[in-house]
């Protein structure tokens, strides 16, 4: 074994102890199902604004979207990081004070499918299990994509088999995760969203000098674009090249369409149950907006110009085996451009550091979802329909089989080495965004939604989302968050206006609007 192996094994075995320690540290302060899933409320402004950011942009945001960068497509990144960013401010801006405080009004609801059923009154708890279903669901998928992350940086920094990379990451994440809840996971996260970011913005200015400075690296990256586009590499770095050209229209729409997923993403907006106060929602908003915004600045930056930077030092990603290409030699996925130009950027300890942000990226989002699909399963199916008089010991005890279950489950859909990264989120995150955004909105802003509006609203979002997602063309290649989202709006109004209101519902929702902030 090499020196300069034997370094990044030290980075990534510090990182990695550093957050089981985290987890074993938070195990002693989970009491109670509300401490587990939502740190009783005592969350600050810095940790709740990293750790929503960090959960939320997950492995795809270093590999996913700088991988799609390196192959040409930056029109379609910048249209997805401007629809992301505009997303995460809104949501932050129209959904965190009203959710935490409705939250609050209707039954104390310490998750997404509690604060549904108590908002609309569902007696028949029909919405509940037909949200955990939903959460189940798209989470099992969600995770996976962390976890394929992990397995593939194991394996392009170390060599590893990608199944062996699969368990390690997958055996850490479920040591602090299962043990620490929700605090473990609001710390490691605010950790690896610092890593994340010191990453991005110390990479972005080394590989810009790098190539000479930003008028020097825009043109090696245009003739790098033109090479590909001639076919210089190969056909399939032709096609994609070649392809990205006429990103426009409807691709555009479909991009900033991503936006629309931030209402509904239960890991994300639970974020805002949990802070302390609706006085430092503000601040969050401020310290979550500029994170994202640097970060993918980081993105185009290492995404786009890593193509120039690799070809310098002999190696093109993304290419077919056995392409005959001058003076490359290594060839691999193009998903693993932020690793690959982190190795040949720093001296190997600083390197393994480094990529522990892509490590980080797929550990914060893949916690948060098992504890917010956990949450669901143990809170509101366990003691909400199967033993309504369970022990907080129970429900912990069943929130905890529950994350390793799924990560069984996501463990098996991540075991083809050719899993995509971005094709597993995208789905996923079009699925939250299109089932519960509409309702998390209506919720929270009109009194006259009914139970059955929502449950009519959740299963005609999600099946929508589901089938159009797996019909191509035409119309059908708009990404499916969007007709799916409008569908489950337009449903939940139109079945809320045609059914009874709840007396009760409506004079609870006007009482809720009185609290001040």
């Amino acid at each position: 074994m090499t020196s300069q192996a034997i370094a990044k094994i030290i980075a990534f075995v510090i990182y990695l102890g550093l957050m089981i320690y985290v987890g074993l540290r938070n195990a002693n302060k989970n009491n109670s199902s509300a401490d587990f899933f939502l740190g009783g409320r005592k969350v600050g402004p810095w940790v709740t604004a990293l750790s929503a950011e960090a959960s939320d942009s997950s492995a795809w945001l270093l590999m996913g979207l700088p991988g799609l960068c390196y192959l040409g497509g930056v029109k379609e990144t910048f249209w997805t990081a401007l629809g992301l960013i505009l997303g995460t401010y809104l949501n932050w801006l129209f959904v965190a004070k009203p959710l935490r405080k409705c939250s609050i009004a209707f039954g104390d609801s310490i998750t997404i499918p509690e604060f549904l059923t108590n908002r609309f009154k569902d007696k028949s708890h029909l919405l509940s299990i037909v949200s955990v279903v939903f959460i189940v669901l798209f989470f099992t998928i969600y995770t996976a994509s962390g976890f394929v992350a992990c397995a593939k940086l194991f394996n392009s920094v170390f060599g590893l088999p990608y199944h062996a990379g699969l368990a390690i990451g997958i055996i850490v994440i479920l040591c602090y995760t299962i043990t620490g809840g929700y605090l473990a996971v609001c710390t490691t996260d605010f950790i690896q969203g610092t890593l994340i970011f010191v990453a991005f913005v110390v990479s972005s200015v080394v590989v810009v000098f790098a190539l000479g400075g930003p008028a020097n690296a825009i043109a090696q990256v245009k003739d790098f674009n033109a090479a590909a586009i001639a076919g210089n590499f190969g056909e399939t770095l032709k096609n994609t090249f070649t392809n990205n050209q006429t990103y426009k229209g409807l691709s555009i729409a479909s991009a900033l369409a991503w936006g629309l997923g931030y209402f509904g993403m239960p890991h994300i907006i639970v974020r805002f149950m949990g802070i302390r106060s609706n006085k430092e929602v503000k601040k969050a908003r401020r310290i979550g907006t500029v994170w994202m915004v640097i970060s993918y600045i980081g993105t185009f930056i290492i995404g786009t110009l890593g193509t120039a930077y690799l070809f310098n030092h002999g190696t093109i990603l993304g290419t077919e085996a056995g392409a005959v290409i001058s003076g490359i030699t290594n060839f691999g996925d193009a998903e693993t451009v932020f690793s690959a130009t982190m190795q040949n950027m720093y001296p190997a300890f600083f390197a393994g550091i480094f990529l522990c942000a892509i490590l980080a990226a797929s550990m914060s989002t893949a916690d948060s979802q098992l504890l917010a699909a956990s949450s669901a399963v143990s809170q509101d199916l366990f003691k909400g329909l199967i033993k309504k008089d369970a022990s907080e010991k129970e429900v912990l005890t069943v929130s905890r089989i529950t994350v390793f279950l799924i990560s069984l489950i996501a463990l098996f859909l991540s075991l083809n080495p050719n899993s995509s990264i971005f094709g597993l989120v995208s789905f996923a995150w079009s699925g939250f965004g299109a089932t519960f955004g509409p309702l998390v909105l209506l919720a929270l802003y009109w009194k006259g939604t009914t139970a059955a509006g929502a449950i009519a609203g959740l299963i005609t979002g999600g099946v929508t989302d589901v089938v159009w997602h797996y019909l191509k063309g035409g119309i059908f290649d708009v990404y499916e968050i969007l007709p799916a989202f409008i569908v489950c709006l337009i449903v939940t109004v139109v079945v809320s206006l045609c059914t009874k209101k709840d007396p009760e519902v409506l004079s609870e929702f006007e009482k809720y609007k009185q609290i001040e902030d």
